[in-house]
């Protein structure tokens, strides 16, 4: 029987414990927090046994503590807690330990809350119950996409730096491009999701989902890094769409349609001096392009389309589904997932389809876990 907890209660229950003093390298140093003290014993056990060196406590003020005198490699962290909630503790958190992976647990399946997490840095969102093994997965991805991301924040800041140390041999129009080119994939998607109250989180819900779909499509670690990525910056050229057209009511002219698909090109002159983004770049620019050729901007067609633009498009249409828009109300994930059923083999990739399919049902359904093993 397959070692596993059962991870769907939650309550208040008194008394932080700091467990398992650092023996071993920070990389391997896991937190658990949880107001349960079965979940945190369980998890406790099940994490040491996979040579993890775990501290718990019961509360996001106790976790805070620890963050500020003890350095870990990745949180467990519970939604629901007395006090300050998991959520809350997230950003918090990060200010302690930006490098800190956190992964969120929660018995309530709420995709605001989801949302906020993940708009604030949690890289992962699992529904409890669940089965340690996958637990442990999670994790391990978790860890995979922290040492990623310090690899990028180390590539960009070389290059931050010799950007600045080049800015004095040169005269100045050219100095201030380069600070721009720097800077751009921070501060871009803000300013473009700024303009369109209906776009404010979009870019982070569709990188996370679309990496969750290429998960299940087993692509590798560094793939579905690169299309995260991708999907994080993939409206960047929107900062360069008029505002009445992104916020129309009504249907769009021709000539407004034509204005709007133009932000594929405006995202790829913006990226493109961001070489060290690799293969993202190309994921940006096919994510508008179908599988039947009848996309954009080049009508490319079925595998002629790099597998991240594929993914994306998928994420892409089914995030904005699921989203209010200004001309529309939302669908739900079923009648969204059934709409997209009508445009496999035409707008979508039907491996992609049956992969966002199995997640969107895996989102939706709990698997009880005994508690007792």
């Amino acid at each position: 029987m397959t070692s596993s907890v059962d991870l769907g209660r939650e309550s208040s229950q008194p008394g932080p414990s700091a467990e398992a003093p650092q023996l071993e390298s920070p990389a391997k140093r896991l937190l658990v927090v949880d107001d349960e003290e079965g979940i945190r014993a369980a998890l406790g056990r099940f994490f040491r046994g996979r040579g993890y060196d775990v501290t718990t406590t019961d509360s996001a003020t106790s976790a805070l503590d620890l963050l500020s005198s003890q350095r870990f490699a990745i949180a467990l962290c519970d939604v629901r807690m007395p006090g300050m909630t998991g959520v809350e503790l997230v950003p918090k958190a990060h200010e302690a330990d930006p490098d800190l992976a956190i992964v969120m647990l929660s018995a309530v399946n709420d995709a605001p809350t989801a949302t906020e997490a993940l708009t604030h840095g949690a890289l992962d969102y699992l529904m409890k119950p669940i089965e340690l093994p996958d637990l442990e997965h999670a994790v391990e991805r978790a860890l995979h996409k922290r040492d990623l991301l310090m690899q990028q924040r180390a590539v960009e800041r070389m290059i931050r730096e010799e950007v600045d140390q080049r800015t004095v041999e040169v005269e100045r129009e050219k100095s201030a491009l380069r600070a721009l080119t720097v800077s751009v994939a921070e501060t871009l998607i803000h300013a473009m999701e700024a303009k369109d109250i209906y776009l404010l989180g979009h870019s982070q819900r569709v990188a996370e989902f679309a990496s969750t779909i290429a998960t299940q499509l087993e692509l590798s670690e560094d793939t579905i890094e690169q299309i995260r990525i991708a999907g994080r910056l993939h409206d960047v050229g929107k900062i360069g769409i008029r505002e009445s057209v992104l916020n129309k009511p009504g249907s769009l002219t021709p000539d407004e349609f034509e204005h709007i698909k133009d932000h594929v090109r405006i995202g790829i002159e913006i990226l493109a001096p961001l070489s060290h983004l690799g293969d993202s770049l190309r994921y940006v620019h096919d994510h508008h392009e179908h599988w039947d050729g009848g996309g954009y901007p080049q009508g490319l067609k079925g595998t002629d389309i790099s597998v991240g633009g594929r993914v994306l498009a998928a994420a892409d249409a089914f995030d904005a589904l699921t989203s209010k828009r200004a001309y529309r109300d939302p669908m739900t994930p079923e009648e969204t997932i059934e709409f997209l059923g009508k445009h496999v083999g035409k707008l979508l990739d039907p491996d992609v389809y049956a992969a966002m399919r199995t997640v969107v049902a895996r989102r939706r359904t709990l698997v009880f876990i005994d508690p007792h093993v």
